[in-house]
């Protein structure tokens, strides 16, 4: 079932997010949701929590960017429970964007490496390290699990011209071709 992405100012989008349990109700359906939500909204990562359940899991498919990055050609996750372990190399800059802040992109630096442990979605726990476009994703969903949005970590002077921008998207002011759901 596709569900409705949250978008700015909607409150379950700056919580921490908490853990999931292994034998909880439905989480099954709730990542099969997850997976067709985020592929429907043509979205390359999803968090639980851009869709109003406050859990520690996210999906990940970054094949539409092997282009770019030829790493990415299988790069399809689920992460249950992640834990950044490390984060290093250089800081690197991408522009980003996010489905719960539609229509707005900006330049995000963000470590070039990264370690992380998770359980996937048959709950088995793996560790793994990243780089690159692949690193730079989990870290942006990763950040939804932490209550944190990419737009938090622009520079001060920018995340005040983007003030106008954030409120009228909390506002229900654009337009997407994908269901949504704003705080009222």
């Amino acid at each position: 079932m596709t569900l409705p992405i949250y978008v700015y100012g909607s409150p379950v989008l700056r919580k921490v997010a908490r853990e999931v349990e292994s034998d909880e109700s439905g989480l099954d359906d709730f990542i099969e949701d997850l997976w067709q939500t985020m592929h429907q909204s043509d979205g390359i990562g999803l968090a639980a929590p851009q869709v109003g359940k406050s859990m520690r899991i996210f999906v990940i498919d970054g094949t539409p960017l092997q282009e770019d990055d030829p790493s990415l050609k299988d790069f399809k996750r689920t992460f249950i429970n992640p834990e950044m372990v490390e984060r290093g190399g250089d800081d690197k800059t991408f522009e980003e964007g996010c489905l719960s802040i539609p229509n707005l992109r900006e330049e995000i630096v963000r470590p070039e490496k990264i370690k992380i442990r998770y359980y996937d979605r048959n709950f088995n726990f793996n560790e793994e390290e990243h780089d690159g476009i692949a690193a730079r994703i989990i870290q942006h969903e990763y950040d939804h699990l932490q209550g944190i949005l990419f737009t938090d970590r622009v520079a001060p002077l920018k995340k005040r011209m983007l003030r106008t921008k954030l409120n009228a998207i909390a506002k229900g002011k654009f337009e997407v071709n994908y269901k949504v759901k704003v705080a009222k």
